[in-house]
């Protein structure tokens, strides 16, 4: 009697697993067949943008320049601003992994509608910073100098 248990499948399991199945079929099959797409909609022009360094100070802060003036733009504490870090630490392995240096800026890209771009044009990489919410992407929103004729007060 043991035997013949061992040698049955479990029914439900199993039914389960093809349902899912297919009903992701069903659905990628609908989106497929409605039209839409999972391309990404093309960027808002550029209504803003600046060349920005980042350099590791001796105590552990990061100052953030403008690389066509090497103005100090702002300076990150030690042990703050965890966004700023963990995103540029990113970009800078991905560089290191390249065999890249930090010869290159980055490009900071202000939208007419409003998103953030960081562009690394050393290895392609982009990160679109609107995706991580309002407050992570202020933190790149304040390097960023104003159009002329755009109120400052509206964009932050």
């Amino acid at each position: 009697m043991s035997t013949s248990l061992q040698a049955r499948l479990p029914v439900f399991p199993l039914t389960a697993m093809a349902a899912l199945v297919l009903s992701c079929l069903v659905g990628v099959s609908a989106v497929r067949l409605s039209g839409q797409s999972a391309v990404q909609q093309a960027d808002a022009a550029t209504a803003s943008s600046r060349q920005l360094r980042f350099e590791d100070r001796d105590d552990g802060g990061i100052a953030v320049l403008d690389a066509a003036s090497g103005q100090l733009l702002d300076t990150a504490a030690p042990g703050t601003n965890g966004f700023l870090r963990s995103t540029m630490r990113g970009l800078v392995r991905e560089r290191k992994r390249q065999g890249l240096g930090p010869e290159l800026p980055f490009q900071l890209l202000g939208r007419a509608d409003g998103r953030l771009t960081l562009l690394d044009p050393a290895t392609g990489r982009r990160i679109d910073l609107e995706s991580f919410g309002p407050t992570n992407s202020a933190v790149f929103a304040r390097l960023l100098p104003f159009p002329q004729g755009v109120d400052h007060v509206a964009q932050r």
